[in-house]
């Protein structure tokens, strides 16, 4: 059974900084594509940064040049780095990855969340 576990969520004030971190574990053959999404009430979940397996990043508008998403393919986890943060960051925030569990199956996984909220 894969789980991802993420940490990090806080209140902090505009313009601080918070580090998410995301943790997979289980029977993983290899992780593919990882990302992070938010999600607002009543909202959809939706993209925040995503990182390939060679490291290559994508972001959305609202964020680059303020976030940055990192991974460690060995130690299986995935961050991100939330810099001058505004109150509109606020929301829950989700780990993604996909994940190879057999030789011929790949499966996407979620994490529970982590509540980041800034404050003016």
């Amino acid at each position: 059974q894969v789980q991802l576990v993420e940490s990090g969520g806080d209140w902090v004030q505009a313009g601080g900084s918070l580090r998410l971190s995301c943790a997979a574990s289980g029977i993983i053959f290899s992780i593919n594509d990882m990302a992070w999404y938010h999600q607002a009430p009543g909202k959809q979940r939706e993209l925040v940064a995503a990182i390939t397996r060679n490291s290559s990043t994508n972001y959305a508008d609202s964020v680059k040049g303020r976030f940055t998403i990192s991974r460690d393919n060995r130690k299986k986890m995935v961050y991100l780095q939330m810099n001058s943060l505004k109150p509109e960051d606020t929301d829950v925030y989700y780990c993604y990855a996909n994940i190879r569990t057999r030789l011929d199956s790949r499966e996407d996984f979620w994490g529970q969340g982590t509540q980041v909220t800034v404050s003016s």
